[in-house]
């Protein structure tokens, strides 16, 4: 039995239930240890009270927005100062845990204490996230603006921290790595045995799924549509139309995404994979201004799995259309390759104490290896 770290980043659910996956199928041969903060504290400490699963509350990084659904770059960047002023003693925090249980391998889903703390002990640390497929995948398919925001959000995740033994890079997507790039392993989205065990039918209705972003306007799209559409992310109000709005209830969202005819939601990963694990047809609006967001649409559409345009060009006549063409969006769908659990697991292992797979020795930024 291994002592493993694990920490992630608390912005929304998707590192959360990413993790959770993870955990999920390693806890009962291990012994886990979370560091989360934000909405992912809040979001598995309920899971893991009164269990072997330590969950510990970490500061970290919180996005901010305008009152016109923007993220803001300005309060944002005021955080993350804050957060930079706090991050050393943080880092000795957590090196003082590490020091104390000493754990055999060290995990960080885009959270940059817990490594640092792990390189400073000594200890070996992998990253299991997407982000990192901005410094390992080959971009050169998207828009030479989308390019120039990747690489300069490319630095951003190379400052949260370097000498990872393998990046572990989990996406709906599977581009080719960049030349040169070896210590990376390309796998699905981490899909929770809740959602393994779903079963995909189809009775008709659509799921929204919005999070901070959903304007009036957004509103009105949905209603357009005429379907039963069930909403989520807004928290639970009296119905309007035919719009159902529901509080975030882990069991209820699976079952509905399950059995929904189409997703539309902003352009989340993890939440995207789920959908096209369940062969559902997506319709994706980025947050403005989150990047990240727009090169998954990017690839959402290149993959012929669904669509998406930007939150001002979202209306009644775009999703219609969309709604219309579901079928053909379907035919494209491979559901098989959106889990990577498997895969995931697979790495982790390599880097566990009795592995038959030699460990490698990182050179140079952590992104090139040599055996």
């Amino acid at each position: 039995m291994a002592n493993i770290f694990i920490s992630l980043s608390g912005e929304g659910r998707g590192h959360a239930t990413r993790v959770r996956a993870v955990v999920e199928s390693l806890r009962h041969e291990h012994k886990i240890h979370l560091f989360a903060s934000g909405d992912a504290f809040q979001f598995l400490r309920p899971h893991y009270e009164d269990s072997e699963v330590r969950v510990q509350r970490i500061a970290g990084l919180r996005f901010h927005y305008t009152p016109e659904h923007r993220l803001d770059f300005t309060r944002t960047g005021f955080a993350a100062t804050r957060f930079a002023r706090r991050l050393p003693s943080l880092v000795r925090m957590l090196g003082r845990r590490i020091e104390s249980v000493r754990p055999d391998l060290v995990i960080a889903d885009f959270e940059p204490a817990l490594p640092r703390a792990a390189k400073n002990c000594g200890v070996p640390f992998i990253s299991l996230d997407h982000q990192h497929f901005l410094t390992t995948y080959d971009l050169g398919s998207l828009p030479l603006k989308l390019r120039l925001h990747a690489a300069f959000m490319a630095l951003v995740v190379r400052a949260y921290f370097q000498g990872q033994r393998e990046n572990v890079v989990s996406s709906f997507y599977f581009p080719p790595l960049r030349r040169g790039v070896r210590n990376t392993t390309q796998v699905g989205v981490m899909l929770r045995p809740e959602i393994v065990a779903a079963e995909s039918t189809n009775q008709g209705h659509l799921v929204a799924y919005w999070r901070r972003t959903a304007s009036d306007r957004m509103l009105d799209a949905l209603r357009d549509t005429g379907r039963e559409v069930r909403v989520y992310g807004l928290g639970a109000r009296p119905s309007s139309g035919n719009l159902q709005f529901q509080a975030i209830d882990e069991r209820r969202f699976i079952e509905d995404l399950a059995s929904c005819d189409a997703l539309v939601s902003t352009a989340g990963n993890q939440l995207v994979g789920e959908a096209l694990n369940f062969g559902k047809a997506v319709f994706v609006v980025p947050e403005e201004r989150n990047f990240e967001q727009y090169i998954n649409g990017h690839f959402l559409a290149q993959s012929g799995a669904g669509e998406w345009c930007e939150m001002r060009e979202f209306d009644g006549r775009r999703l219609n259309s969309f709604l219309a063409q579901v079928d053909a969006y379907k035919s494209r769908i491979c559901p098989d390759r959106m889990n990577g659990l498997p895969g995931a697991l697979a790495a982790i292992r390599r880097h566990l104490p009795g592995s038959s797979v030699p460990a490698r020795e990182l050179v140079g930024d952590g992104n090139r290896i040599a055996a």
